[in-house]
């Protein structure tokens, strides 16, 4: 530990909550709080969407996988392409229709409020969930930075959670201040962060790599790390537990990344916060090109570890999350090992920052507003959304010290969110592409897309990146199935 790695993760701590706080004074109404008064440029929402979709899991899960496999993982980023088209599509038309503050809204519109807080209710535990896995996250960076002080002082446990609460708190502050503005302007410095971190991680590994980066390049790709395509197929159960090959990475992708983005409000709200549908467009498709770019580069990363600890004959860390921090922390020259920490840690409070203001508007416009019997403007209602963000800062820190035992980080989170998009692609698919449809089925088809994905995960291997595919296409089979039946009067928005 230096001085000078300390003074550059306080400042860094220090900085990004005073400028997330300066957004405060324009928030007058809920659509700036909300939606950052749809001001934000195109290219800002899409570092924005990029941060959101990433987070510290990707950070410290990505070089996990490579360092362990290969580069398969890339498999899912082409289906992520294929959703975005998808999405601009069927669902970004009928976001622009009026203003919307979420996009559980557009499911009031065609089946009714049952299925809004039905839908939206979903999105809360999901994102509670998922994110608990984030906030868990950034325990692994704040046990290697800060663990040899807590053992000295004896009370690790302790000082672990005193830790991820600070950051939590910090990450708050700002947030609760700001809004999805000062959501949006702080994923923009956080992002451009921690890839500038990651990319002087990267050659300072390829430096001390023997034989240099000639040798690190040749051995990765002599131990097959550098392989991305895996074509075999089989209708066989074998063939559905493999987590990455190029059938279930584009498929298993496409399906994962529409319900992400085209149903989850984490995402939806930066779509809704552009300028124009065009520009939100145009944020959508950037937002893919530099996710292509960062995965890869993370990717890189834990293949020259792999080269590093096989050529040095070094124990590597377990588990394997914390390979890449680990070493960054280890090996880096000082105030590097600060900067790319801070780094780390930026990509985390990018994330629970976005949950937080995605979470407040869900349940402020979809349960409480709706609900209230009392007449108010937005001010009344600005002041209520600041306060139910402080609350799930609370909840969110809770599921986040309990979220310990859930194997890898990047993996976890994707497989509790996979569980529930299924059912919430389904239904909003329901919704876009029928007519006849009406909320009872629509309710009775997300019952059982649900159920079929907790099935394939309680009782079969079937791998997480087909979850989504499979609680689509029940929700959706479903819903039609019921609708023959049910006879209702259906709403079309």
């Amino acid at each position: 530990m230096h001085a000078i790695d300390w003074a550059v993760i306080a400042a860094y701590l220090a900085g990004i909550t005073w400028f997330g706080s300066r957004f405060g004074k324009s928030q007058r109404s809920l659509r700036d709080y909300f939606l950052g008064g749809n001001t934000a440029p195109w290219w800002a929402i899409a570092l924005s969407i990029v941060s959101a979709e990433t987070s510290t899991l990707t950070v410290i899960g990505t070089p996990a996988l490579s360092f362990a496999g290969n580069f398969g993982f890339l498999q899912l980023v082409l289906g992520y392409l294929l959703a975005r088209i998808v999405i601009s599509t069927v669902f970004l038309p009928l976001y622009f229709r009026g203003q919307i503050f979420t996009a559980y809204e557009l499911m009031r519109r065609r089946f009714g409020e049952r299925i809004r807080r039905l839908t939206a209710g979903t999105f809360l535990i999901l994102r509670a969930l998922a994110e608990g896995v984030r906030v868990f996250a950034l325990s692994i960076i704040l046990s290697i930075v800060l663990g040899p002080v807590y053992s000295r002082l004896g009370f690790s446990g302790a000082g672990e959670i005193a830790s991820i609460l600070a950051i939590v708190c910090l990450t708050l502050f700002y947030t609760f201040e700001g809004g999805l503005t000062a959501v949006i302007w702080t994923d923009v410095v956080q992002m451009i962060l921690y890839v500038v971190g990651a990319a002087v991680s990267l050659a300072v590994i390829g430096g001390q790599i023997p034989g240099g980066w000639h040798h690190a390049i040749q051995a990765a790709s002599q131990a097959g790390k550098f392989q991305v395509f895996d074509f075999r197929f089989a209708w066989t159960m074998q063939f559905f537990s493999r987590s990455y090959s190029f059938w279930g990475g584009v498929v298993g992708g496409c399906f994962l990344t529409t319900a992400s983005h085209g149903t989850e409000q984490l995402m939806v709200q930066r779509l809704l916060a552009a300028r124009s549908q065009g520009e939100s467009r145009a944020a959508l498709f950037a937002s893919w090109v530099v996710i292509l770019i960062q995965f890869s580069l993370f990717l890189l990363i834990g293949a020259l570890l792999f080269v590093y600890y096989r050529e040095t004959g070094l124990r590597p860390p377990q588990p394997a999350d914390r390979i890449y921090p680990q070493f960054v922390w280890n090996h880096l020259p000082p105030g590097i090992a600060g900067l790319v920490i801070a780094a780390i840690l930026a990509a985390g409070m990018s994330n629970l920052s976005a949950a937080l203001n995605a979470l407040a508007s869900t349940t402020v416009m979809d349960f409480i507003k709706p609900l209230s019997s009392k007449t108010g403007g937005d001010a009344r209602f600005l002041s209520m959304a600041r306060w139910v963000t402080v609350v799930w800062g609370g909840i969110l820190a809770a599921v986040g010290l309990i979220a310990r035992h859930w194997g890898s980080v990047l993996e976890a989170g994707l497989s509790i969110a996979s569980v529930l998009y299924g059912g919430l692609l389904g239904v909003f698919l329901l919704g876009t592409l029928t007519r006849r449809v009406g909320e009872v089925a629509a309710m009775a088809g997300m019952a059982v897309g649900l159920l079929s994905v907790v099935s394939l995960k309680l009782f079969t291997p079937v791998a997480f990146t087909w979850y989504v595919l499979f609680g689509t296409s029940a929700t959706f089979a479903t819903g039609l199935a019921v609708s023959l039946f049910v006879k209702e009067e259906p709403k079309h928005g």
